[in-house]
């Protein structure tokens, strides 16, 4: 059985930028862990990205604050992040969930037996959006999410997502 890792969202926006927070910064160091644990051809990650009417998106609107401008500092991976994910292997996003993040591992997992796990920012939004969309995707595969390398906009948030993947069978770390 092949194992991957999907890395949600380690951009600058999320960890020290506009929607930064201290938790997100502590968790870079353990993701870095995480994706030098794996094999690079079996790493993959997301970008949130959005153009640059941002703010008059329906996103833009429940969440007035630009981020992941596409092009951006921003926008971009963290330079811890970024060099360890090879080229190819990052799923720009234009929301929460990516469905073709989820329609690549179908492929994949079509092809051989396949283990996901999924680590990074933030677990109640993002994480949380593509860990149930790949289980809806492809109900009898294992999805795991490690908790120490994910932090949410709070707390009480990321510990809420948690228990919403324990819900739907999705495993913690």
């Amino acid at each position: 059985m092949r194992k991957i890792l999907i890395v949600i969202d380690m951009q600058k926006d999320f960890i020290d930028g506009a929607l930064g927070t201290k938790e997100a910064v502590a968790i870079v160091p353990a993701v870095v862990r995480k994706i030098k644990s794996y094999p690079a051809e079996d790493v993959y990650a997301t970008r949130d990205t959005h153009p640059e009417n941002y703010l008059d998106t329906q996103e833009g609107r429940y969440l007035p604050v630009r981020h992941c401008i596409r092009g951006t500092e921003g926008w971009q991976l963290c330079k811890e992040v970024a060099p360890l994910i090879p080229e190819g292997h990052i799923f720009d996003k234009p929301t929460f969930g990516s469905t073709e993040l989820a329609e690549a591992v179908r492929k994949m997992a079509e092809r051989e037996e396949l283990e996901v796990e999924l680590a990074g920012l933030c677990t109640d939004i993002c994480v949380v959006s593509n860990a149930l969309l790949l289980k809806a995707v492809l109900p009898e595969m294992k999805i795991s999410v490690d908790a120490s390398c994910c932090a949410g906009v709070t707390p009480q948030k990321h510990e809420a997502a948690l228990e919403t993947m324990r819900s739907c069978q999705i495993q913690g770390i």
